[in-house]
């Protein structure tokens, strides 16, 4: 019998009893057995009927009881596995199959797989098959056995996913191994307690983001860092996190090396706030123990407790040299011994040119301060100079006229801030022209410029 006759035949029923003459007065007080006794035909018929007609056809619910046959069965990547309530998965794992897997929750404080089995891994792949995508949301994992794992997954094909949404991870003794993914997200994740470190293996081609991330109470006896450069680790793309840490006592935040990143600025920490025990100290080298933020790989910025990357630097006249004045409004390099201090981003590829080596930000603000020795009442005209592969560019320049000053010393002063863009590449230099003639000039020690990033 459908729905709606079973319901009918509760009224029929029900009338027959009271009869049609009492039925108005004795309604209110019937009312509340008439909803006992159809609320429960309603949830079993919700129950039977649904999945007939579509609403839940593609989900699984995971129980305790079920959990053999569920998730410790072949897995069926066109349904989703929904968890229900807190699992013990014991040695049961999860073979994550080639078309990927799908998981949800109630929230990450209802619903769980939990394992205490040493050397266990929750998810794992079918040797010499591989996984495809594995996507989690609202759901916690916590394995403590020692030797286990959340994650022992390897990429089929090196084109797909692990997303995390809205996940937990409790008193893991490690997050384990993903290989060849091509990228991985984490959004609304917690790290709470154990030593949840997590090992990047071979080649990703579209990086791994963290945001929205926060980690706590960590072990104070780790020595395992949060993220590890694991085998033939390569990242082709950006890893980037904002993640609020406290570190244990001596775990660093991540053991990653300029050489784990195909290009420059691709290591993006930013807007984070790192503590150790409590205490934020830029300064602790085992923060980030292999790589530091001048690396031409790291663009940190806007960080609390660990250091950010200022792209620029400063060069400083410390011998002067004659520059040697032939033909009247011509450029000159303006020449002397330059010291170079504080580069980040940036080389000197010659004497009084700085080269911008990484591909970000584009826009540079150059302040400099000059005096240059020449011929009293002479018209300089001080030129910054872009070179882009040999097209010489003048971005601005400066004209001062050479002061008459007591003691028989002629200097023009030349200050100021000159905005720009540069390029991967792309370096900057100076030269000088005397619009007055012949007479030479010399740029005095202490003279000073540098670039930052506007």
């Amino acid at each position: 019998m459908g729905l709606s006759g079973k319901i009918i035949g509760q009224f029929v029923d029900i009338v027959s009893k009271i009869g049609k003459d009492t039925l108005e007065s004795k309604v209110k007080s019937e009312a509340k057995d008439v909803i006992g006794k159809i609320l429960p035909i309603i949830v079993s018929e919700i129950n039977e009927d649904l999945p007939s007609v579509g609403g839940l056809t593609n989900q699984i619910i995971v129980t305790q009881s079920n959990v053999a046959e569920t998730l410790g069965g072949v897995i069926d990547y066109t349904k989703e596995y929904f968890i229900d309530g807190i699992i013990d998965m014991g040695s049961i794992e999860i073979v994550v199959p080639i078309n990927g897997m799908t998981m949800k929750g109630y929230s990450f404080d209802i619903s769980g797989l939990t394992s205490s089995v040493d050397n266990h891994s929750i998810f794992t792949s079918e040797v010499n098959v591989g996984s495809g995508n594995l996507l989690a949301v609202d759901v916690y994992f916590s394995c403590t056995g020692i030797g286990s794992k959340v994650f022992n997954l390897i990429d089929s094909n090196g084109f797909h996913a692990i997303e995390m949404n809205r996940v937990n991870y409790i008193d893991c003794t490690s997050l384990g191994d993903l290989y060849n993914y091509r990228q991985g997200l984490e959004v609304g994740t917690g790290r709470f307690g154990g030593s949840p470190s997590l090992t990047l293996h071979g080649s990703w081609l579209g990086g791994f983001r963290i945001t929205t991330s926060i980690t706590r109470s960590m072990s104070d006896v780790t020595t395992e860092p949060l993220f590890k450069a694991g085998t033939a680790f390569e990242m082709n793309s950006r890893f980037l996190t904002d993640m609020n840490v406290d570190l244990g006592e001596l775990q660093p935040l991540l053991d990653f090396t300029p050489n784990n990143f195909t290009d420059t600025d691709l290591l993006q920490l930013q807007d984070m706030i790192l503590t150790r025990g409590g205490v934020i100290d830029a300064s602790d080298v085992n923060i980030t123990p292999n790589i530091e933020e001048r690396d031409l790989v790291s663009q940190w910025k806007g960080n609390l407790g660990i250091n950010n990357t200022f792209v620029g630097g400063m060069s400083t006249l410390t011998v002067e040299v004659l520059t040697v004045v032939s033909t009247i409004d011509t450029p000159y390099t303006l020449l002397g011994t330059q010291t170079s201090s504080d580069l980040q981003h940036f080389d000197s590829p010659e004497n009084g040119k700085l080269r911008l080596l990484g591909e970000v930000p584009l826009a540079y603000s150059i302040v400099f301060d000059f005096i240059i020795d020449g011929s009293s009442n002479d018209t300089l005209e001080l030129e910054l100079v872009k070179d882009s592969s040999g097209v010489i560019t003048v971005v601005q320049s400066q004209k001062r006229t050479v002061n008459s000053l007591q003691g028989g010393r002629d200097v023009a002063y030349f200050n100021g801030v000159f905005n720009m863009n540069l390029y991967k590449n792309e370096f900057v230099y100076w030269r000088i022209i005397n619009r007055s003639g012949t007479r030479n000039v010399t740029l005095e020690l202490d003279s000073m410029w540098h670039i930052v990033t506007r």
